[in-house]
């Protein structure tokens, strides 16, 4: 009886230390948002959708492997169920020595330039020499990427060769001051982008000004606090639903302004966002968040959003958004 005891006690340890190298995590977010649009010949609209995420990792020893699942959304009013799962990321992680492995599917990421990407069969290498940080991507031989990194001072600095262009990137941060510059170069004639920004905190106010602009071959299409303008497909052609992202024409710039604070629990965000430099497109985004948690471990998220188009007075529209969100 001792033996079995000891036995079903030993199982247990294995069965726990075994579970412990597993984590899974995810998060879920049900809007409702209804669109109010200034031209009549548009119908107001009332939206409910639901976006959910499930990451799961695994480790042993110095390897890891991670795979990420979106679950759909259902944007049609309740009509009809449009609901599906599908695998976004899916990469293992090791070391060989002193150099870290990266090689799978996953995604490379927003910022304010440009909307992120994934592919299938991409490796990563990266390591560390006197202070310098190397760094090579391929993925299936379309893209070819050497980076280059370090700290100066203070001063984070980077620069990245491609097989079409060079990117470069520097920030830091001066008396609370905090800069950061940014360029995604092109071989191809005016198609490079930039972005600098300039953020600190004034009496307990957040203030951050940005400004990304685009050569005349192309369009900004990132997912950030400018703004959703994912386009890459549609590019220098306007399509506003009010609901999807907002599709920039090429050479427009972006320039915008946040205000944030707290007040009585609730984290408050003013963005005033100006798209520009091309005739007779000029669009206004303004919008107000108010994010607050509940003691319920979900947050809820109002969201405000009018929009004026110089260009077009048919995609003029105001909303409310209201959102409820759980992260476990």
């Amino acid at each position: 009886m001792k033996k079995q005891l000891i036995a079903m006690a030993v199982a247990s340890t294995v069965s726990v230390a075994a579970l412990a190298d597993v984590a899974i995590s995810g998060q879920l977010k049900t809007n409702f948002t209804h669109t109010d649009w200034d031209s009549a010949s548009v119908n107001d609209s009332d939206v409910f959708k639901h976006e959910g995420d499930i990451y799961v990792k695994g480790q042993s020893g110095d390897t890891g492997v991670v795979m990420n699942f979106s679950i759909g959304d259902d944007t049609d009013g309740g009509t009809a169920a449009s609901t599906q799962t599908q695998v976004e990321d899916v990469y293992m992680t090791t070391k060989v020595g002193d150099i870290s492995i990266k090689a799978g599917q996953w995604d490379n990421g927003n910022n304010e330039m440009r909307a992120s990407s994934r592919k299938a069969g991409k490796i990563e290498a990266s390591t560390s020499l006197a202070g310098i940080g190397l760094k090579y991507n391929n993925g299936n031989d379309s893209d070819d990427e050497v980076t280059v990194s370090a700290n100066l001072g203070g001063v984070a600095a980077s620069f990245k060769q491609k097989n079409a262009g060079e990117d470069f990137s520097v920030s830091g941060s001066v008396q609370g001051v905090n800069a950061k510059y940014a360029v995604i170069g092109s071989d191809t004639a005016n198609s490079d982008k930039s972005y600098v920004e300039v953020s600190t905190t004034l009496s307990g106010v957040g203030v951050k000004f940005g400004k990304a602009e685009a050569d005349s071959a192309v369009c900004l299409d990132g997912d950030t606090w400018l703004g959703d303008f994912e386009n890459s497909y549609t590019c220098n052609s306007i399509i506003n639903d009010g609901v999807s992202a907002y599709k920039l024409n090429k050479g427009q710039d972006l320039t915008g302004i946040e205000l944030s604070t707290s007040l009585e629990g609730n984290k408050i965000v003013f963005r005033n966002v100006n798209a520009d430099d091309v005739t007779g497109a000029d669009t206004t985004f303004n919008k107000v968040i108010v994010t607050r948690p509940l003691a319920s471990g979900a947050t809820f998220e109002l969201t405000y959003t009018d929009v004026s188009d110089d260009g077009d007075t048919t995609t003029d529209y105001a909303s409310l958004d209201l959102e409820l969100a759980v992260k476990f």
